[in-house]
């Protein structure tokens, strides 16, 4: 039994908005699973479903390759598998029921099924393998090919004995990620990848981890995967994968996907020099914190390495719904840290969420504000998601009825009673965006007006965009304020 076929329950299909974007990244850590086992002398092969149509798509795979073991293994490091949307949840059962239909011993790993490990259990998964994973699976897997039958000595597991479903204790998350081997990219069809994204964005990006988990505590954030401890490969071993990366693949640009990039104290100046002594020019975008960056040397060192985007949580502009968030942040780092980007010629990105519990009016015209005035590179809006194992859920869990997860990204139903109603918040997304655009039209009309001669083509088109959003503002406006006196 050394016949593993991996898999993952992330169909780009089924989430048109980040169908239409085009910018797929590959099942990073899948291909980590992937690799540790084949390091270990079993036989891996991967079904990727990212660009897949049907669940049933699986069964030429699993009729070809035979496997011993089908491993639904999702992406813990992107925030798409961590939403745990229904449209995917629904995709893996159908995958464990045709597998098992098929004499595979079905295993699965993800955000969601750590969170209803039972109804997994219940859709034909065999195991759930709870918390991280790797070695869970591997020891797992030697445990069945050994042929033990007795699992309750492999801690991270869930599984159905005697018609119960038993829990073993959690398994501690490994600390030296460097003992890891470096993912098996060569499993994925790599063409596939990059010629989407030439299609989309006019270059070629992918995804790399250096870190996992997040040490910080904000209430809303689910952390099933990787939990609070915070482990960093070392600069050296990151920047071997990236050289590996640019020779075998000619990338152009990396996504970091980590929780919080650079956090171990010298991690992104050593990391910085090491892609200096290297000769290595990379292009990158990372996630990290406004308190982080309001230090102008870290900010620095990212530049340096060809740092070009920095996605932070700004999340609101009030601070009163900061510390209810238990954010750890203030508006003030905000400032200061966006300042900071833009000096070294970083382009900051805020993620915004609306809809916390005790956000006012007011609240929200200090974020709309806050916006306006310090002009991000790109926003990301949406509306407060209740997910199991967050203080926040536990506050709005008994309002969560029957629907308890958004069926796709783009949803954003607000599933719990609030300031305002779900269909206000749709709009209020819509106006923010449009108002946010009229900004940036604004701000470019003026630095024309100021420097006429050094207007590009595309500076001019962005600065007469303000007589498209400047209406197009204005009507969102008033059917924002027509849904408010509705309620």
């Amino acid at each position: 039994m050394k016949n593993i076929l991996f898999t993952h329950s992330y169909f780009l299909r089924f989430d048109p908005k980040q169908w239409s974007q085009g910018q797929p990244y590959a099942p990073l850590g899948t291909i980590y699973a992937a690799a540790l086992m084949r390091e270990h002398g079993y036989n891996v092969a991967l079904f990727d479903t990212m660009f897949v149509s049907y669940p049933d798509e699986v069964i030429p795979a699993i009729e070809s390759h035979r496997p011993d073991f089908f491993v639904i293994y999702d992406d813990g490091f992107n925030y798409l598998t961590k939403m745990c949307l229904t449209n995917m949840r629904e995709a893996a059962f159908k995958m464990c029921k045709l597998a098992k239909a098929r004499g595979c011993t079905v295993i699965v790993s993800s955000s969601d099924s750590t969170d209803r490990y039972a109804e997994y259990l219940a859709e034909g998964a065999d195991f759930v393998i709870l918390g991280e994973a790797e070695q869970t699976l591997l020891e797992l897997t030697d445990h069945i090919k050994g042929g033990d039958t007795d699992y309750i000595g492999i801690i991270g597991l869930a599984y159905v004995d005697d018609a119960q479903i038993t829990k073993t204790p959690a398994r501690p998350v490994l600390k030296d990620l460097d003992s890891l081997p470096l993912p098996a990219w060569d499993l994925v069809d790599m063409d596939v990848y990059r010629q989407t994204w030439l299609k989309h964005a006019g270059y070629f990006s992918i995804n790399m981890g250096t870190t996992r988990g997040c040490p910080y505590k904000c209430n809303w954030c689910a952390k099933p995967i990787y939990g609070n401890r915070y482990n960093s490969r070392s600069p050296q071993n990151v920047v071997s994968e990236i050289k590996l990366l640019k020779q075998n693949y000619n990338i152009d640009h990396i996504w970091f996907c980590d929780d919080i990039f650079g956090l171990k104290p010298g991690w992104v100046l050593e990391f910085a020099k090491l892609l200096q002594q290297e000769d290595i020019r990379i292009r990158f975008k990372i996630q990290s914190r406004a308190d982080l960056l309001a230090e102008e040397e870290l900010v620095a060192a990212l530049a340096q390495s060809g740092c070009e985007n920095v996605w932070i949580g700004a999340e609101s502009g009030s601070q009163k719904i900061l510390d209810a968030m238990d954010k750890g942040t203030t508006i003030a780092q905000i400032h200061t840290a966006t300042g900071l980007m833009k000096k070294h010629g970083i382009k900051p990105s805020f993620f915004i969420q609306f809809g916390y519990p005790g956000e006012t009016r007011e609240d929200i015209g200090l974020t709309i504000d806050m916006i306006n005035a310090l002009l991000p590179f790109e926003i990301g809006i949406s509306v407060s998601y209740p997910l199991p194992g967050t203080g926040f859920y536990e506050k709005v869990k008994a309002e969560l009825k029957k629907k308890t997860n958004w069926t796709d990204s783009d949803e954003m139903a607000l599933m719990f009673t609030n300031t305002f109603p779900a269909p206000y918040y749709k709009q209020l997304h819509s106006y923010v965006h449009q108002n946010y655009h009229k900004h940036l039209a604004k701000n470019s009309l003026l630095k024309l007006v100021k420097n006429p001669l050094t207007i590009t083509g595309r500076g001019l088109k962005k600065a007469l965009s303000v007589f498209y959003y400047t209406p197009l503002t204005y009507i969102e406006k008033l059917k924002l304020n027509s849904l408010e006196k509705t309620m």
